[in-house]
């Protein structure tokens, strides 16, 4: 499923039957601090990522060099009133003469790709989850066998992945099925206790004061509408994050576990033909680019404007590259997207996405090792499921089929502002062996559709964090190579090695060096200092091309 949009859920709310798991629902039961990203641990108390020190102490009038960063994901609005000066165009393309000026293998991309789309300016916009995809594909082949007698070792291979996938397949729907049903009835009965509340105080819209003003006396259905606002706004619900994860589970029951949905033909090419990449369209902000959106919004909004928020990078022009619809992104998409980034300037590619499986993942492999020997930096978010990935699959990664390690990607966590022990998201994913590094994660507010803004938390999230550290670096230090730029970053990162976190899932405290290879979360003004310290010296740490094992 995707796992990207990450407004990941309280666990506990669905052990008390107030809500069902969802990715889509706030975290805090409390609102973070504006713009608390950029905030600094010592001068603010916050556990941020002291931006606002790189610039004012060490950066300060230095000329900059714009950095290219490739935002593969949903979409983004290129219209945005805080992203639209920081939007990369393609100087060698003439918008919208049907022409392939720069004989790159696309017409009229003058703003990036939009690899879910077709020629007639359709686009995907629902997806199925890759493990119903599969599971789907198998069941044609074998789902009417009684026996495997008379197959050959090659398709005695296949049907035995098709067992295993029927079994993931069917506890998914079946968590899915009874968890959307206790959503969707939760939802029903706000709505309920919303018009309720409407009658009884003779008003449209209500307050919380209006709530807690309604006295003991009050008739036993005013009482019970009563208690469930409050226990919502106990945990930091409303119901909007109530709506979200009505959607959610709605999309899931609809596409997400569908076998028969199959939307791909919009798209008019062959999935499973890795050297085609004539296919898509120009149109990069897709049906929804919410989520896409507020991750480049976190890397560029305009630092130098009144408006909304400031980004990380102040020199930065955001490369669109549409590959993740609302479901699992599919491997040839974000091989073909990572190719574009790199045969067209980008330095940094940011991925918010993932997922379980992944049945083309050599060609992704590829693709990655082309940035690498382009010398271009990927920052990957490590997903949302309070999981261990150094034991459970998660897709892309850093680790090729042969067990080598690619050097230019960086994994990335997701942390609140909180000091610790409150200092990891209780949804984030970890690994002492995976992750790499944590980052602010949690209610970061950022640019949406429409020329809003809002908080959206995450891994998703998190990893532009780093992305926009990165753009920095390469921005005022461009002599710096992707591998040394992650080692800067790993190097300089905060340490939380004398104080427990609470470990995703579980809530037992342990040292962050137990949930991430680093120990340490992102801080710019630390990496800027190192950076300058390193160029100052010439101690610059030498780049390698190749691959080592892990």
């Amino acid at each position: 499923m995707k796992k990207t949009h990450a407004i990941a859920l309280v666990a506990c709310l669905f052990a008390t039957n107030v809500f069902a798991q969802s990715q889509y629902l706030k975290v805090s039961s409390f609102n973070a601090p504006n713009e608390w990203l950029h905030l600094d641990l010592h001068q603010d108390g916050i556990m941020g990522i002291s931006t606002e020190k790189a610039y004012r102490e060490i950066l300060g009038k230095r000329k900059s060099k714009t950095v290219i960063v490739a935002v593969i994901d949903s979409g983004v609005d290129i219209t945005h009133e805080d992203l639209k000066d920081h939007i990369w165009v393609n100087p060698n393309e003439i918008p919208q003469n049907g022409i392939d000026d720069d004989r790159n293998g696309y017409v009229d991309d003058v703003y990036g790709w939009d690899y879910l789309g077709n020629t007639n300016g359709q686009d995907l916009a629902k997806e199925r989850s890759e493990l119903t995809r599969e599971y789907a594909k198998l069941y044609a082949q074998f789902g009417h066998l009684k026996t495997t007698e008379g197959l050959s070792p090659q398709q005695k291979a296949s049907y035995d992945l098709f067992k295993k996938y029927q079994i993931q397949y069917e506890a998914k729907a079946k968590e899915v099925k009874e968890e959307g049903e206790f959503v969707v009835k939760l939802y029903k009965q706000f709505v309920g206790n919303k018009a309720t509340l409407q009658a009884f105080l003779g008003k449209k819209e209500f307050t919380d004061a209006d709530i807690a003003n309604i006295d003991a006396t009050a008739p036993k259905a005013i009482a019970e509408a009563k208690k469930m606002y409050e226990t919502l706004a106990k945990f930091g619900q409303n119901e909007v994050s109530l709506k979200e994860a009505y959607t959610h589970y709605d999309r899931l029951l609809q596409y997400g576990i569908n076998l028969q949905h199959d939307p791909r033909s919009i798209v008019g090419d062959n999935p499973n033909d890795l050297n085609d990449f004539h296919y898509g369209n120009n149109e990069v902000t897709g049906p929804d680019a919410r989520h896409g959106t507020h991750v480049a919004g976190i890397i560029a909004a305009n630092r130098n404007n009144a408006l909304g928020v400031k980004g990380i990078a102040s020199d930065v022009k955001v490369m669109v590259l549409r590959a993740v619809p609302d479901g699992d992104e599919r491997d040839k998409d974000v091989a073909r997207a990572i190719y574009y980034a790199v045969d067209n300037g980008a330095k940094i590619i940011n991925m918010s996405f993932g997922k379980s499986i992944s049945p083309q993942k050599n060609a992704v492999d590829e693709a990655v090792r082309y940035a690498e020997s382009r010398d271009v930096l990927i920052i990957h978010a490590a997903g949302n499921d309070n999981a261990n990935i150094d034991q459970s699959d998660n897709f892309p990664n850093k680790r090729f089929t042969n067990g080598e390690i690619a050097q230019n990607w960086i994994e990335v966590g997701a942390t609140t502002w909180m000091q610790p022990p409150a200092a990891v998201a209780d949804f984030s994913n970890y690994g002492s062996k995976t992750v790499d590094i944590f980052a602010p994660g949690v209610d970061v507010q950022s640019t949406v559709v429409g020329s809003k803004y809002e908080s959206l938390s995450g891994t998703s999230m998190a990893a532009p964090v780093v992305a926009g550290v990165a753009a920095m670096i390469k921005s005022y230090y461009p002599h710096f190579s992707a591998v040394q730029i992650k080692s800067i970053i790993l190097n300089s990162a905060t340490k939380l090695s004398n104080t427990k976190v609470a470990q995703p899932g579980t809530g037992d405290l342990v040292n962050l060096k137990q949930l991430s290879i680093t120990g340490g979360v992102v801080n710019a003004y630390q990496a800027v200092k190192l950076a300058e310290e390193l160029t100052k010296n010439t101690l610059l740490p030498q780049a390698s091309k190749k691959t080592h094992k892990q």
